[in-house]
């Protein structure tokens, strides 16, 4: 398999009861060690660039390296751009062969964000390309507190913006790093009885504990859980036991290589997790 949209992967995942991972890529080993673990899963994976790793890398080479795994990989791999802030990025996420584009105008009045969302995603339609938005604005654990979603603005930015998913802000929190966020049900299921058709994404899923994923893939009402601290974390402990067993490692390929395995073992956890409709 190859490169996939956004919407082909999940799509089946919503009526199938069971969710895909979102995965937030930092680098050249973790790309590898997720794509590694779909493989052995036998699971779609989408690799995703978020602000903090397009602060550090080009677009153009992260676009190059997450096209060039995709299209050597056994499973389907969405390349996505993770909280675009402009159109204009979005645009040249999707001129360098980005599957999928998220544009983020969560924290704009909702008519603005309805509008530009609207425009990006006419835009990724137009080449192929999915779209996921934002409603509701997802905060931060020890920064900016959450607005939660209202489930007749998720219905009309359903309607309005044609995205192809709807990321929604359900108690959820990103960069938490324990499993301590408690998912609004009944917010949730309300949202998802209004947008019967359109796969919802959950954005801090680190927070959020296995359990609870599980259930909500397995009950339809999320498609999508985006994963980055619960690895980061992984590759960090790694890292630190690599040069605590060789502290005379100074070779960055021979010590980064090392983060690779527990990366995939991790993920891989998290993906057969997701995959309710296997067990």
């Amino acid at each position: 398999m190859t490169l996939a949209t956004l919407s082909e992967v999940l799509q089946p995942a919503k009526s199938g009861g069971y969710a895909i991972a979102g995965l937030v890529t930092l680098g050249w080993e973790d790309m590898r060690a997720f794509v590694a673990a779909a493989e052995a899963e036998d699971t779609p994976v989408i690799l995703q660039a978020g602000p903090g790793c397009r602060a550090h890398t080009p677009l153009l080479v992260l676009a190059a390296m997450m096209r060039h795994l995709a299209q050597i990989a056994r499973v389907p791999v969405v390349v996505h751009l993770d909280h675009g802030h402009s159109y204009d990025e979005c645009a040249q996420a999707i001129d360098l062969g980005f599957t999928s584009v998220m544009y983020d105008g969560s924290r704009l009045p909702l008519q603005e964000n309805i509008d530009r969302t609207a425009a990006v995603a006419a835009l990724a339609h137009a080449a192929g390309v999915s779209c996921e938005g934002e409603i509701g604005f997802v905060g931060y654990d020890a920064g900016a507190a959450s607005t939660g979603t209202d489930p007749a603005e998720a219905a009309l930015f359903s309607a309005q913006t044609a995205v192809d998913a709807i990321a929604v802000s359900v108690g959820n929190v990103h960069l938490q790093t324990t499993s301590k966020t408690s998912i609004d049900t009944a917010r949730l299921t309300a949202i998802a009885d209004l947008c019967p058709n359109i796969p919802l994404v959950i954005h801090g899923g680190s927070g959020v504990s296995p359990n609870q994923r599980r259930q909500l893939a397995a009950a339809g009402l999320v498609s999508k859980f985006n994963i980055g601290t619960e690895l980061r974390q992984t590759f960090g402990r790694a890292l630190r036991d690599a040069l605590t067993e060789k502290p005379e490692a100074f070779d960055r390929i021979a010590i980064l290589s090392k983060t690779e395995g527990p990366i995939m073992t991790a993920t891989k956890a998290i993906m057969h997790n997701l995959r309710a409709d296997r067990s």
